[in-house]
């Protein structure tokens, strides 16, 4: 009697739920990664971002090591400038956070009297001849808060602060040594591939990669820097205290397409709310961020950046909130670069060709109708030719 085959097989959709729940564990073990992850890969965008300055400085007598210690050294201490300067206007906005806050519930209390229906109901009349009562006052949860608060969240600052700073410090020297050793390891990396075809597709996606990547990071941070400063020049001419402050964060949340816009206009909303009090004045700082911001974003950058680097608006705004979840607002920041990475390899990849498609959007030629993508083609008649 034949013995029966017992063995598992495997269905396709055994296989697509595998791979699901190993997609699934990999974007949790990323997220629990981060403070090892988050370094290497801001690492790495500084390394394709510095490196063409590198190789400029190697091609004119410079060796490696010195020539990334040299653009290492100018990163840091623009960094350490800029943070030093905004260091006194930063420290004055959080002495002054509670004043600013409970101004802020002032303000609001009176914009919300001041819409009909909204306010608080008026007192009960009292009786002639007898004095009313004193209101008493009302408890302010914010300040209640705030003093039972201030010390676990001082603990708070100083140990996010002392992460930051070792996160910092590990970039910033991974980063040099990134960029002393970029031919070495790239050739290293290449070295290791088998074949040849497939050393050349790796070395010329790696080299799309780290242009793009470069060109993107340098035509942002220069877009940024202008409007950050003529943000902060608006501002003061508005009347906004630490104006500085203000166009410095103008420039960081830039960065973050759709959502940093977004929160810095809400930012700016409610310090115009707690600075001003008439009307006008108190939307002036956000209305003018968004003027600037539209100019910015709808005719400066497409000449700046180009269509060739320009992304899906749907592919970015995922990016954006996929590595803003996972990371942070470092994993905001480098949400484009990855995805102009990504974007890179698809391009190399038969196998990805539809996930380029959706990264690029329809920039080259107007999406066909429906209409016509339903339509049969027509076949060529079958008949027998006689000649």
């Amino acid at each position: 009697m034949p013995a029966n085959d017992t063995a598992p097989i495997s269905s396709p959709r055994s296989a697509w739920a595998l791979r699901g729940l190993f997609l699934i564990c990999l974007v949790f073990a990323f997220r629990e990664a981060r403070p090892l992850l988050a370094p290497m890969l801001v690492a790495v965008m500084l390394t394709f971002a510095l490196a063409p300055a590198v190789r400029w400085l190697g091609r004119r007598g410079v060796p490696a090591s010195i020539g990334a210690l040299l653009l290492v050294l100018a990163l840091l201490l623009s960094t350490v400038t800029l943070a030093a300067s905004l260091a006194r206007p930063a420290a004055s906005w959080w002495q002054q956070a509670p004043q600013t806050v409970a101004q802020l519930l002032d303000q609001l209390e009176k914009l919300r009297n001041a819409v009909p229906g909204l306010g608080r109901p008026p007192p009960p009349p009292t009786r002639a001849g007898r004095p009313a009562p004193a209101p008493t006052p009302a408890p302010d949860p914010i300040r209640e808060r705030l003093a039972s608060e201030g010390v676990a969240l001082t603990g708070l600052v100083l140990a996010r602060g002392f992460s930051f700073v070792l996160a910092a410090a590990a970039t910033v020297i991974l980063t040099y040594f990134l960029l002393a050793s970029e031919h070495w390891l790239l050739s290293r990396f290449v070295e290791a591939m088998p074949r040849q075809r497939t050393r050349a597709l790796m070395l010329g996606g790696l080299r799309a990669a780290q242009r793009e990547i470069s060109r993107y990071l340098a035509a942002v941070a220069f877009i940024n820097g202008v409007v950050g400063v003529i943000m902060g020049l608006v501002l003061w001419m508005l009347g906004l205290p630490n104006p500085t402050l203000w166009g410095a964060l103008t420039a960081l949340l830039c960065f973050i397409p759709y959502l940093g816009p977004l929160a810095l206009a809400v930012l700016l909303l409610l310090a115009g709310i707690s600075a001003f009090e008439t009307g006008t004045a108190v939307f002036g700082p956000m209305l003018a961020f968004l003027i600037i911001h539209g100019i910015e974003s709808n005719i400066v950058s497409p000449v700046v950046v180009g269509r060739r680097l320009s992304l899906s608006a749907v592919s970015v705004f995922v990016s954006v909130l996929f590595w803003g979840w996972l990371w942070g607002i470092v994993g905001a920041i480098i949400a484009v670069p990855l995805l102009i990475g990504l974007r890179s390899v698809c391009r190399r990849r038969r196998g990805l060709r539809l996930l380029r498609l959706f990264l690029e959007g329809n920039q080259r030629a107007p999406s066909p109708s429906l209409r016509s993508l339903l339509r049969v083609p027509a076949r060529p008649p079958t008949g027998k030719r006689y000649t």
